[in-house]
């Protein structure tokens, strides 16, 4: 029998799947559980009075860094990231200080993206060959280095990401700014009433994929049930989403960069 294909093996690749979404909630809470990044969306972020903006942001970031067809948006939407991280600065409520243009945490914020869509790609298409995992890797450099992180602070390979990654999970702190953050972002609040019905799904799946010490911290319940039920939701979902043609699968990577493509400052399409 022919072997199956692995599904996507680049960035870009992944970045087209629309399944991609899956993990958006599991990469947000990840982000806040960091104190900076938490202190900082909790002062001066208005996501959840409009998430849908917030999303297409977040995606059109993603779409710009790591997609060909995207470049002509590149430099603009860059620019667009830092001049809202500029004002994001300041102290949390016990004087620890927090800076959305800090490294470090432009750093945790890239790595929450690499983690969360490895996360949705192996529950869809199982593990991947080294050589075609190492170069998948490497393509979310681009999410750090492209804002202020230096190149050589994105761990060189694989195993250095687990290290880092291992050792910030072990020391986040989930924060009632975090546990704020996620009521919110399950509420409903700014969520178009089509969407609003699948929000418990969503945050099912945001608990399953988050690390246990991050859910426990959110208060968020778990059991060995609960574990039974995700592997069985997973199952369906490979088998009712990977026979979709490329168009169904691509239609939020349409819907971006339509947008991208109206920026002040963007070009068209690269050729």
């Amino acid at each position: 029998m022919p072997r199956e294909a692995p599904g996507p093996v680049s960035a870009a690749g992944l970045a087209r799947e629309a399944a991609i979404l899956a993990g958006a909630g599991a990469a947000i809470l990840l982000q806040v559980a960091h104190r900076p990044v938490g202190a900082g969306v909790a002062a001066h972020s208005r996501f959840t009075e409009d998430p849908m903006r917030r999303l297409r942001h977040t995606l059109g970031y993603i779409y710009a860094v790591t997609l060909p067809e995207a470049a002509g948006a590149r430099d603009a939407v860059v620019a667009r990231v830092r001049a809202a991280h500029a004002p994001v600065r300041g102290a949390d409520h016990e004087g620890r200080p927090y800076d959305a243009a800090d490294p470090d945490a432009q750093l945790w914020v890239a790595a929450t993206l690499y983690w969360a869509g490895e996360q949705v790609r192996g529950r869809l298409w199982g593990a991947l060959d080294p050589a075609d995992a190492d170069r998948l890797y490497r393509d979310f450099a681009p999410l750090a280095t492209s804002l202020e992180v230096p190149t050589a602070a994105w761990p060189a390979d694989r195993a250095a990401f687990a290290a880092y990654w291992d050792a910030r999970i072990a020391g986040l702190e989930v924060t009632d700014d975090a546990r704020a953050v996620a009521a919110d972002l399950f509420s409903g609040r700014g969520v178009p009433a089509p969407l609003r019905a699948a929000l418990p799904l969503a945050r099912f799946v945001t608990a399953g994929l988050l690390p246990a010490r991050v859910r426990a911290g959110l208060g968020w319940d778990w059991s060995r049930r609960d574990s039974i039920r995700e592997a069985r939701l997973w199952a369906l979902t490979r088998t009712l989403y990977r026979p979709l043609p490329a168009a169904v699968r691509g239609v939020v990577v349409r819907w971006i960069l339509r947008g991208l493509r109206r920026m002040p400052g963007a070009g068209g399409p690269a050729s």
